[in-house]
């Protein structure tokens, strides 16, 4: 087993952790795709078969997968872990004194695997026995008492490994909250994993994934928009500084909007000095770096780390990441042809792309014109179908959390 840590976005990939679609995808409806976060409704065993397609793909590369599910039932072998599973699941204030009572010695008589599944599909109103209370009563029978994570597909947002410690992250939307539980346990209850030492955590401010990229060896950009707040981006960064894990942290202003949700949707790296951008707003992309002034001599109370940190002014992001990775420059590479193609194929994740090397990405197919252009600048793209796994907004990079790169170098 390669030992975890990431210190770059395009270090060889030795290993990652995806989830292959699952019955939570078949609680999605025309009423709560929206409000679970998904454009449509997508065709799961389709959605299944490409999912497989991309896992062989990484295989084929010599990638070891490790899937979330799996990874979790194994962590819930442990008796504390199924505890605290339980708990943090309904945690829930809609429930009820009564019906949380109940729901909680049900699950307690579950084994890992169904504990797992139920955690991952949610729980209906009509998918209980016994426990009737004044809750249950006045709910709907397709109500969720407890909420299907759909979005689980998405393994980049509830976690990120920064050289060999793992940021548990706080996810914004209430329809992803409970996703960052189940992957802490994960980090700190699998045994393949006992003593990671974390940073951040769900209950913190929001930061999410999608929004953390390692530019370098100890330079991380964090995209400030729709998902992560400024608050979320100077804790993390006082998390990463405290534990020093980087030297620079650029905080990047991005468009709260759906379509740029998150950094990795409008910039990835696919070489050592090289990015997929959007070209559309690329001109406009600014950074300020962050850096430490001071550190602290002694302890500080209520939290307080005592760090004192350098705000620089904005910069243009590509002039700012190349000053803060101590290169000449940071090419870029646009998405798409001309506007109208950029903005049609950044819609369907044209810039959301994993390197699995140097020159070296997975990227959808159907964004011919982008992939076009990786390939003219030297990029190895190995293409996989993505119609319904799309349908969540995200593409390979979204689908998976990097365990293990090598270091660049």
């Amino acid at each position: 087993m390669t030992a975890p840590g990431v210190s770059s976005e395009v270090g060889a990939l030795r290993t990652v952790v995806l989830h292959r679609p699952g019955p939570e995808l078949k609680r999605l409806t025309p009423r709560n795709n929206d409000r679970l976060l998904f454009d449509g409704i997508p065709w799961v065993s389709r959605a299944q078969e490409e999912h497989d397609a991309f896992a062989e793909v990484l295989r084929s590369r010599g990638v070891e997968v490790l899937y979330l599910v799996e990874l979790l039932v194994e962590a819930l072998a442990s008796e504390e872990a199924r505890a605290q599973a339980i708990e943090s699941a309904l945690a829930d204030l809609h429930l009820g004194v009564t019906l949380r009572r109940h729901l909680a010695g049900e699950l307690a008589t579950y084994s890992p695997e169904r504990l797992a599944q139920v955690l991952c599909e949610g729980i209906r109103n009509d998918e209980v026995r016994g426990g009737h209370g004044l809750v249950t009563s006045l709910l709907a029978h397709d109500d969720f008492l407890l909420a299907p994570l759909p979005n689980l597909l998405f393994t980049r947002d509830s976690s990120a490994w920064v050289r060999d410690h793992v940021a548990i992250t706080s996810l914004a939307m209430p329809a992803r909250e409970r996703e960052t539980q189940l992957t802490e346990l994960i980090w700190t209850r699998h045994p393949r994993f006992a003593g990671t030492p974390t940073v951040h955590g769900w209950r913190r401010e929001h930061v999410e994934g999608g929004d953390v990229l390692l530019l370098g060896d100890g330079v991380v950009a964090v995209g400030v928009g729709e998902r992560t707040t400024p608050a979320g981006a100077e804790r993390l960064a006082r998390q990463l500084f405290g534990a020093g894990l980087v030297d620079t942290l650029l905080a990047v202003p991005i468009a709260q909007e759906r379509a740029t949700m998150h950094l990795d949707t409008i910039c990835t790296m696919v070489d050592v000095d090289k990015v997929l951008m959007y070209p559309n707003i690329a001109d406009h992309l600014t950074a300020y770096a962050v850096t430490v002034a001071d550190r602290p001599t002694s302890d500080h109370p209520d939290g307080d780390d005592g760090l004192v940190l350098d705000v620089a002014p904005p910069e243009p992001f590509l002039v700012a990441a190349a000053k803060a990775m101590g290169i000449d420059t940071l090419h870029r590479i646009d998405t798409g042809l001309d506007p109208v193609t950029a903005e049609r194929e950044q819609w369907d994740d044209g810039n959301n792309t994993l390197a699995i090397a140097p020159r070296v990405a997975i990227a959808y197919e159907r964004n011919t014109e982008t992939n076009a252009r990786l390939e003219e600048a030297g990029i190895e793209v190995l293409a996989i179908s993505g119609s319904e796994l799309g349908s969540g907004r995200g593409g390979p990079r979204c689908m998976s959390c990097p365990v293990a790169r090598d270091p660049l170098g």
